[in-house]
């Protein structure tokens, strides 16, 4: 059942984005912008973890997910580090996935030749 509303929320999260690319004038660069602040926003407000708690992997892998994971790693490390922790926790909350993303990335262009249209 996890499978089935991870797909069903996650799609339902692509839909969003893709209806307001092809509805509006914004790019995927304003939506991707919407989405992560809008992950932060229903975060900080207590409103997302309850999403993520039924939706699992749905809720946390789009960009809303992102959002949700900077604003928690900014709770913990303020109540650990007091103040501190407003610079560091969003960093340290998001370093594994922007890691991986960069050697995955790096990985990609060492083992394929892209090619020019």
């Amino acid at each position: 059942m996890d499978f089935i509303m991870a797909f069903i929320v996650g799609g339902f999260i692509c839909a969003i984005g893709q209806i307001l690319m092809d509805a509006t004038k914004l790019t995927p660069a304003h939506v991707l912008v919407f989405f992560v602040t809008l992950g932060a926003i229903l975060s900080g407000l207590g409103l997302y973890q309850p999403f993520v708690d039924i939706a699992k992997a749905g809720a946390t892998i789009p960009l809303t997910g992102f959002g949700h994971n900077l604003v928690t790693g900014v709770i913990q490390d303020v109540n650990e580090y007091g103040l501190l922790g407003v610079f560091t926790g969003g960093l340290r909350a998001g370093a594994g996935g922007v890691t991986a993303a960069i050697v995955f990335g790096y990985l990609m262009a060492v083992f394929f030749n892209p090619k020019s249209k």
